[in-house]
């Protein structure tokens, strides 16, 4: 028979039924597991070692035994009123898409390094690059680290994950014959849609800041283009309408900057600002010309031109050598990027700086010859 302390009882099914700790519950409640038997002694063999499991849990990683899901819907909505909505709907998807689906039924304090060491495993699996695991991985530890703030858990089980190697950033800057056949077919795509690639390609713009320039920022007196806002779709959260356009400021102080109008950007924002009302330079009847517009009309100037796949942002990297290309400085470079720092421009672009340092060694082998 049961003994007083040993939390076994019989149940009216008529099979017996003992209990453990499994930790507390955030209003600091015991909550408890169960097993099951036939028998008495059955399920005080099963109780033993859950119980020693348990207590070692307990004093190792802490009491909370809140579900995952359960924190990481507390986490994000403490977060919500502190970050961007792009921030908040990144950190939102992560968590539902690829953190919850695998730890969902994990409590805080069962989580170890080994469990998510395993994680990242099933990531690369997928495969998710490791640019992606390692972004993952980041807010799983932000999330965890709050819990350890409020005194939920002893320990970051993301601490000490190995993780994929960063992979080489390749930057795939347009060569110049290429760039002339795509501005060449962007210049005669019907109704100047594609004028955006033009004046990515001459300014270096991200498509988000394309996408949200306004005229009242275009100053065509002093040939001066004012960089503060950034469009982006974002997702709602909503199963009818699952994402929106928001327009919102410029995320560091970097990316608010000033940008001069070259001659031929200049004469061609003159020319479409006579044919077009609105407050976006490029609009739609709906309001601004959204992000993934500029991309589809870019993938059909693309085929027009018969050129390969180009992403938006490949623009953003050929303006940047065609300006090294230039001998341009770099903090300048910088600057018209909106990087943060001049070290951020040499990290990026130090394949394009190499030009002038290989033609240095073949000069200077020349003369020694």
């Amino acid at each position: 028979m049961s003994r007083r302390g040993e939390n076994i009882y019989f149940r009216k099914d008529q099979r017996w039924e003992g209990r453990y700790q499994k930790g507390k519950t955030l209003d600091g409640k015991t909550k408890y597991g169960s097993v099951y038997g036939k028998t008495y002694n059955e399920v005080r063999r099963k109780l033993y070692p859950l119980r020693v499991k348990y207590q070692d849990i307990r004093e190792c990683y802490g009491e909370v035994a809140i579900g995952m899901g359960e924190w990481c819907d507390t986490w994000l909505d403490e977060v919500k009123e502190n970050v961007e909505p792009a921030t908040f709907s990144s950190y939102e998807h992560k968590l539902r898409t690829y953190i919850l689906p695998h730890l969902e039924n994990y409590h805080l304090n069962e989580l170890t390094l080994e469990i998510v060491q395993e994680l990242v495993s099933r990531w690369k699996k997928q495969p998710l690059a490791p640019s992606s695991i390692r972004v993952n991985i980041q807010v799983l530890k932000n999330c965890l680290n709050k819990a350890i703030r409020q005194g939920f858990m002893k320990q970051n089980p993301c601490e000490g994950v190995k993780l994929p190697k960063k992979e080489p950033k390749k930057q795939q800057a347009l060569s110049l014959k290429k760039q002339q056949r795509l501005e060449k077919a962007a210049l005669s795509y019907p109704k100047q849609k594609g004028l955006p690639i033009i004046f990515a390609l001459h300014t270096g713009l991200r498509i988000g800041e394309v996408a949200a320039l306004k005229w009242e920022n275009v100053d065509f007196e002093n040939n001066i283009i004012y960089i503060t806002h950034t469009a982006q779709r974002v997702r709602t959260g909503n199963r009818h309408i699952k994402t929106k356009i928001i327009c919102r400021a410029t995320k560091t102080q970097a990316s608010t900057r000033i940008i001069p109008m070259g001659t031929l950007v200049r004469k061609w924002l003159w020319e479409y600002r006579k044919k077009k009302s609105g407050p976006f330079v490029f609009s739609t009847r709906e309001g601004l010309c959204e992000p993934r517009l500029m991309t589809y009309h870019l993938h059909q100037i693309c085929k027009k031109a018969k050129l390969g796949r180009i992403h938006f942002h490949q623009l953003r990297h050929t303006f940047a050598t065609r300006c090294v290309e230039a001998k341009a400085d770099i903090s300048s470079i910088s600057g018209l990027l909106g990087h943060s720092s001049t070290q951020m421009t040499l990290d990026v672009y130090t394949h394009s700086l190499l030009s002038p340092k290989i033609d240095a060694i073949q000069l200077m082998e020349a003369a020694v010859s």
